[in-house]
């Protein structure tokens, strides 16, 4: 929580004025049952018009008094709020972009979400009312009690009475809801967590018919939130009713107490208004203190849940340990060497990788292949570092990937995911994420040697053209040849294509390999594919079984050789 703080050091002159302005307020309010009271033992008893006049001038006066602090109270609020605001998300995002691919699979990315948007959101509220509110109210309701035994020391004391039977049954009713409230957060965080499945696997779940079944596991999780929510309202509920009982009572004596006084001469009927308007400001300020710690209680749980983030350290700095690699750096034309690499996810019970130990040469052709779930994907994600290897090494231009800064190891790797994935903007803005001041001769020549120069010469505004969220307005087959130029783009030296063809046919995926064996820059390339006819002119083929290396070598060595190899040729390719 702590850790929030910081945030606000910005705003020490807002979070000072806020607070101060709103007692200036309060001191206004208090003041106004006093006008009342001599205007109504003055002004109406003596018959005096201009007198009653003057006074409610004064009453006007102190309630633009009242409004002008009010309001710039408020500005500087919302100013501090917001400002904390923005910059806690601005250290979120920018936290959660340093994480591996392990914290995020740790975290989940319904709970990133949720914790950047409604989390950030009640706090920044929490913090709004607490400058606004958190001296207001127990100034509004100390003043009034003290106003009061300005009046009379003996009606004052049902205020004495009153305040801390209101207090009890206030704070009480907030005990018990605030844990209540800690669930409704956990409760909403998994609504939004089915919510975004939905909404990403819409398709999927229409391709599988799974409509109704995913309507009533919402409908499910949105029950279990409105039964919770329900069950807080009417805890909260119960606050209402019983402060009202308990005030008007206390107003009943009072006024009862007052007639008494007033019959005896020690009181005015003035004071005895004065009285009756303090307590019905002890009644509104107690419920709006109660109101208030509730949200603050919300702030503090969702803060806390922030805090978890921003204290969560990525297993992987984007700066070297500073140690030197004790591997031999002669082979200057070894590109990629795993040396005994072990790969275990967190929490699993098993290696998802064992004992990968292969090397590859300075623009040499790797092909990857191997059955569902065999560790293809694992293995070239070790290359930029996605994960980190558990044992063993990765050596890249002679170097542990460990001992390089992050960005000096990705902008060697130009890789394409197995999910081709386009932001919203144009084609133009996609292709430079490879690289941010690429020319157009450079974008021309990524999209040709891609095979997508026909898709943006057929778009409208070519290179201009419009790309919706996710490249919606593009077919599977054009948004992977627009994810491979944009990685060609940075002319790496690994290139990284992770079943990044699955949507071509093979006439364009043959063009397309041909033509990356003929780039100037000669990359190391990795292919990781399904089809044994994408990489059976590779230089390497690395054959993986159950995450182990089952065979290396060249087509019609592993089809003699190896099994698994075969099998899946075979699977392809009719047997003649």
């Amino acid at each position: 929580m702590k850790k929030l703080y910081v945030y606000l050091n910005n705003y020490k002159k807002e979070c000072v004025l806020a607070p101060l302005f709103k007692m200036l307020e309060a001191s206004f309010e208090l003041i106004i049952p006093l006008v009342v009271s001599a205007i109504i033992d003055v002004g109406i008893a003596n018959g005096d018009g201009n007198y009653i006049g003057r006074m409610c001038l004064v009453m006007v006066a102190l309630g633009l008094c009242g409004l002008v602090s009010s309001v710039t109270a408020q500005y500087f609020a919302a100013k501090a709020a917001a400002g904390f605001g923005t910059k806690v998300r601005h250290a979120l995002f920018s936290h959660i972009q340093g994480f591996s691919f392990s914290e995020i699979d740790k975290m989940g990315t319904a709970t990133l979400i949720t914790r950047m948007t409604s989390d950030i959101n009640q706090v920044q509220s929490g913090v709004n009312m607490v400058l606004r509110l958190f001296l207001r109210s127990p100034f509004i309701v100390l003043g009034a009690m003290v106003m009061a035994f300005t009046i009379d020391v003996k009606a004052a004391l049902i205020f004495v009475v009153t305040i801390p039977l209101l207090s009890f049954v206030v704070f009480g009713v907030m005990a018990i809801s605030i844990p209540l409230y800690r669930k409704v957060q956990e409760r909403l965080e998994r609504v939004l967590g089915i919510t975004r499945e939905n909404l990403t696997g819409a398709r999927v779940i229409r391709a599988f018919h799974k409509e109704e079944e995913e309507k009533e596991r919402f409908e499910e999780g949105l029950e279990n939130l409105t039964s919770m929510q329900t069950y807080v309202g009417k805890i909260s509920a119960f606050l209402n009713p019983v402060t009202y009982v308990i005030i008007n009572a206390a107003t009943l004596v009072l006024l009862y107490t007052g007639a008494v006084q007033v019959n005896l001469g020690n009181l005015t009927q003035g004071e005895v208004v004065a009285l009756v308007n303090y307590m019905s400001q002890i009644l509104v300020e107690l419920i709006k203190l109660a109101n208030l710690i509730i949200t603050i209680t919300k702030a503090v749980a969702c803060a806390r849940r922030v805090s978890s983030v921003l204290e969560l350290k990525s297993t992987m700095p984007a700066e070297p340990s500073g140690r030197e690699s004790e591997d031999d750096k002669d082979d200057k034309d070894v590109m990629v060497q795993f040396s005994h690499v072990g790969l275990t996810y967190q929490g699993a019970g098993a290696e998802s990788l064992s004992d990968i130990d292969f090397s590859v040469k300075r623009g040499e052709t790797v092909g990857i292949i191997g059955g569902t779930g065999s560790g293809k994907t694992s293995l070239v994600h070790l290359i930029p570092r996605f994960y980190d290897a558990t044992r063993g090494e990765i050596l890249v231009d002679g170097k542990n990937v460990k001992d390089y800064p992050l960005e000096e190891l990705r902008q060697k790797v130009g890789i394409v995911m197995q999910k081709a994935v386009l932001f919203q903007g144009t084609i133009r803005e996609n292709l430079c994420w490879g690289k941010a001041d690429a020319t157009e001769g450079e974008l021309r020549k990524a999209l040709e040697t891609a095979q997508a120069k026909e898709v943006v010469d057929g778009k409208e505004g070519k290179l201009d053209a419009p790309v919706e969220q996710g490249g919606k307005n593009f077919s599977g087959g054009q948004r992977q040849r627009l994810t491979i130029a944009r990685a060609l783009v940075r002319k790496p030296e690994i290139l990284i294509l992770d079943d990044s063809a699955s949507a071509l046919d093979y006439a364009t995926d043959a063009r397309l390999r041909k033509a990356i064996r003929e780039m100037e820059e000669a990359p190391t390339v990795f292919i990781v594919s399904q089809r044994t006819s994408s990489i059976q002119h590779a230089d390497k083929i690395i054959v993986l079984d159950d995450g182990q290396v089952a065979a290396v070598g060249v087509h019609e060595q592993l089809l003699e050789s190896c099994e698994v190899y075969r099998e899946i040729y075979d699977s392809q390719y009719k047997k003649q």
